[in-house]
């Protein structure tokens, strides 16, 4: 599929006048806000309702990541033969409503069990699975290349405003509502989606890669991933700042409530700073791009990963100034964690060809997701043995890795030639999927 807007087109105008990209961004904010939703609503389901057990809530909790390390390489091998990704996101968010909206009417039958609530969230884990690998080669035939990292901010944004909103929301539907009527929120803004998606008129006639076989499709995404330098590198970054991120989040909670002793009250507070932030750097990085370009933004951003980390780790004295520095750096750390997704993933559009798009987002998507269980266990064990403040200031290090893969890639500006790839008018590119874990982590947390 040839991208929009070529080389050679008209100027097209900006994003909040183009109908499409309207729908689209509408479409996936009132989706990510209706899955925070639920994040909130099954859980209490399942334990105000059904008692369900330790075990039974650990598993409900591991079901949400088991279909992209089942499924997510598959995804993108079956994205990359689509004629058309449209049809395919809407029955994905159809498939999504269906199973959301069971909750409910099984609550109100007297059948809903917690194998009920596995069953769902690995129906809606697995078609959201396939959607965004479908998404990612389907930004290409709606936004045009001089205007997909602005799209990317967009996105983002949604993604935070959902974050800060989402679980509010959550708690007043289910006190008003009780939970499982507050899973209807979630399959409604499903249904929402799939209606918007199915209203965007832009035509999409991509032309598939010719499969053969999945596995062997699979084999060449994940080698183009590993061999492409700038692929490899944004790979290397996204798994390293995931699982020292994910470490830092299995003691966080313990660690501000024990050692720092915050009010429990203001831990949300804290957390809805880091949605704030977001905004904040989506506004910037859609105007930064367009000055430096995506690579410098990406350079810059990447050396401030570990601040928020350090601070918490070196955290001392009386509880205001606790507070202040937390809400400073995670202000901050909200509005790089955006900026650098956001630059990253339209590095990762832009250098991959159209037939391999979705295979390489699922591959860094299955990576990056697939550290998460390691880092967090990585991050139990070692507190275990060491303390809550060496792991913190250890995942602090660890993040600060992730430069080295950024700085000593080619995205970096070599002084005997011009900046590779840095303007905007170099073909900038969006993608809403490569799915930094850090981005949402504290959503996670109840």
């Amino acid at each position: 599929m040839a991208d929009i807007n070529d080389t050679g087109a008209a100027q097209p105008p900006p994003l909040r006048k183009q109908r499409d990209y309207r729908l689209l961004w509408t479409a996936r904010t009132i989706s990510v806000t209706g899955s925070e939703v639920s994040k909130l609503a099954i859980p209490l389901t399942a334990v105000t309702l059904l008692t369900a057990s330790p075990s039974q809530m650990g598993l409900l909790t591991a079901t949400a990541s088991v279909p992209a390390l089942l499924f997510g390489l598959q995804s993108g091998a079956i994205a990359d033969r689509l004629t058309r990704h449209r049809p395919v996101m809407i029955a994905c968010e159809l498939a999504s409503c269906a199973a959301a909206i069971t909750v409910p009417v099984a609550w109100l039958l007297g059948l809903l069990n917690v194998a009920w609530l596995i069953a769902v969230a690995l129906v809606i884990g697995s078609a959201g699975v396939l959607f965004k690998a479908a998404n990612f080669p389907y930004v290409a035939a709606v936004v045009a290349p001089s205007q997909r990292t602005e799209a990317m901010a967009g996105f983002h944004a949604s993604y935070s405003v959902a974050s800060v909103s989402g679980p509010s929301l959550a708690g007043l539907l289910v006190q008003l509502l009780t939970a499982p009527l507050a899973v209807l929120a979630e399959a409604l803004s499903f249904l929402t989606s799939a209606l918007l998606l199915r209203a965007i008129r832009t035509p999409e006639k991509n032309e598939p890669a010719t499969s053969r076989g999945m596995w062997r499709d699979v084999v060449e995404g994940l080698r183009t991933s590993v061999t492409h330098p700038v692929l490899r590198a944004l790979l290397g970054a996204g798994v390293t700042i995931n699982f020292f991120a994910m470490a830092y989040t299995a003691v966080y909670m313990l660690y501000m409530v024990n050692t720092l002793n915050i009010p429990k009250a203001l831990i949300g507070v804290l957390i809805a700073l880091s949605g704030i932030g977001g905004l904040l750097g989506a506004w910037a990085t859609a105007r930064l791009s367009k000055r430096y370009g995506e690579n410098r933004v990406l350079l810059v951003s990447v050396l401030f990963f570990p601040i928020e980390i350090l601070a918490v780790g070196l955290l001392t004295g009386p509880l205001w100034w606790k507070l202040s520095l937390l809400a400073l750096t995670g202000t901050i750390i909200g509005a790089i964690v955006v900026a650098f997704a956001t630059c990253m993933g339209a590095i990762a559009l832009r250098e991959t060809s159209p037939e391999l798009r979705g295979r390489v987002n699922a591959t860094m998507t299955f990576a990056v997701q697939g550290v998460l269980a390691l880092g967090g266990i990585a991050g139990g064990v070692l507190a275990e043995f060491l303390g809550l403040r060496p792991v913190i200031l250890i995942c602090a290090a660890g993040i600060a890795l992730s430069t080295i893969w950024i700085w000593t890639s080619p995205l970096r500006p070599r002084r005997t030639r011009s900046a590779p790839t840095a303007t905007p008018g170099t073909n900038p590119t969006l993608s809403q999927e490569i799915d930094l874990w850090i981005t949402s982590r504290r959503r996670s947390i109840p």
